[in-house]
């Protein structure tokens, strides 16, 4: 039976439509699925680690009474350089004052004692005895007589009695006078005495001195004042805080970074620092320390920074900065998108084009930052890798070169007023 003519045109059709979509699909499979590829190449690589700081000066001290007192004087601001001995705050003094006039009082009496003791006092004493020397020699002479004279019947046994008791008497003032004497000799008792006196007296001076300059209270060294707690009249005791002082010294960065990053620091370590107030001026700086231990409560390790000029007059105590240093540097290295990197069975691997078809390739890597990776074994310059999850190994390709460059390192990027690291844009590497 013969089909109308019609309905042999539409199977005729059909079937060239259906060669047509057959023959097209084994185009596309031969073809291969589309997929991004970047050729490998050498170029610069740094891997830097961003973290944020704040300024920290090498000593802060609180400068407080030792006394209680009124506040008389404040003389100073928030923001003033001090020197070594500047008088910051002063307190009521009137009763110290007093107290340290009637002690110098007191400490010029006991002088004016002792110098006495050891000029006219001791000329005194020395006439005294003087004259108990001649006041014993004279009874004696007169006990001597009588005793002729009772000896001879002139006189009675009593006028020898007399006799007898004043050469005693006489020689009773001798001793007297002599241990008077002796007393106001440089080591005699009166005088000791009069040397531990004006000791005494010195030493109350000394106190009342020192009361007194209790009084003031002055900057320990050179410094910039932080704070200022306290204003005139105020009542103050002791152990409270007046005037925080950041001592003189180098300016320091101090930071508190994650320690999985600790195996990429090393002291002496380049590093680019912007103040998050001032992002468009840039400060180079050195890595300068390191603790040896970690804060167990963060997980950190605390890092110190050094800048390698004067710091800026903006520079503030505490104030939060942004911080990159450069860890690692390769001036030529092959260098791959870290995102084309795959895990396999033996390690890192790559898809490689390989024809038309992706070959997986093993490779071993280097320095690596967030954005890039170096290849050291698998892969040769030029090699194509291919990107993406959704292509697997063995399937046919067809490679479309995409443009790609690592990061560029911090020193030549320079620095910019819109990006507030001042053109520190590479993340913390691994």
């Amino acid at each position: 039976m013969r089909l109308p003519l019609p309905s042999a045109r539409r199977l005729l059709l059909l079937a060239g439509l259906a060669a047509v979509v057959v023959a097209l699909g084994l185009w596309l499979a031969l073809r291969g699925t589309p997929a991004d590829a970047v050729a490998a190449r050498y170029a610069p690589l740094v891997r830097t680690l961003q973290f944020s700081a704040r300024v920290a000066t090498l000593s802060r001290v609180d400068v407080g009474p030792t006394v209680t007192g009124r506040v008389s004087e404040v003389l100073v601001r928030e923001g003033d350089a001090v020197r070594a001995g500047q008088v910051l705050v002063r307190l009521e003094s009137e009763e110290p004052q007093a107290a340290l006039a009637q002690a110098i009082a007191a400490e010029r009496q006991a002088q004016a004692r002792l110098a006495g003791l050891r000029s006219t006092g001791r000329s005194a004493s020395q006439a005294q005895l003087e004259q108990a020397d001649a006041n014993l020699t004279a009874a004696q002479a007169e006990l001597r007589r009588t005793e002729q004279l009772v000896a001879q019947g002139f006189l009675s046994a009593q006028r020898l009695d007399d006799g007898r008791r004043a050469v005693q008497v006489a020689e009773a003032q001798r001793e007297a006078a002599l241990a008077q004497s002796r007393a106001n000799a440089d080591r005699g008792t009166d005088v000791v005495q009069a040397q531990a006196q004006l000791q005494a007296a010195a030493a109350a001076t000394s106190a009342a001195r020192a009361r007194l300059a209790q009084a003031v209270l002055i900057a320990p060294a050179a410094a910039r004042v932080l704070s200022r707690e306290v204003e005139p009249g105020q009542i103050v005791q002791p152990g409270k805080a007046l005037v925080g002082l950041a001592l003189a010294g180098p300016t320091q960065i101090v930071a508190q970074v994650d320690e999985r990053f600790l195996e990429q620091l090393r002291a002496g370590q380049k590093a680019a620092v912007v103040a998050d107030a001032f992002a468009g001026q840039r400060m180079d700086a050195t890595v300068a320390s390191i603790a040896p231990e970690v804060d167990a409560q963060r997980g950190a390790v605390e890092v110190k920074l050094a800048l390698d000029r004067p710091p800026p007059a903006f520079l503030r105590e505490d104030m939060t900065l942004s911080v990159e240093v450069e860890t690692a540097r390769r001036e030529r290295a092959l260098v791959l998108p870290a995102r084309a990197l795959r895990s396999g069975a033996a390690g890192d691997v790559l898809l490689v084009a390989d024809g038309r078809r992706a070959a997986e390739r093993p490779v071993r890597i280097g320095l690596r930052t967030l954005d890039a990776v170096e290849i050291l074994e698998g892969v040769k310059e030029g090699d194509l890798v291919l990107l993406g999850p959704a292509v697997r190994a063995g399937a046919r390709v067809r490679p479309q070169t995409v443009d790609w460059q690592p990061a560029r390192s911090p020193q030549a990027r320079g620095s910019g007023a819109g990006d507030p690291m001042g053109g520190l844009t590479q993340a913390v590497g691994r």
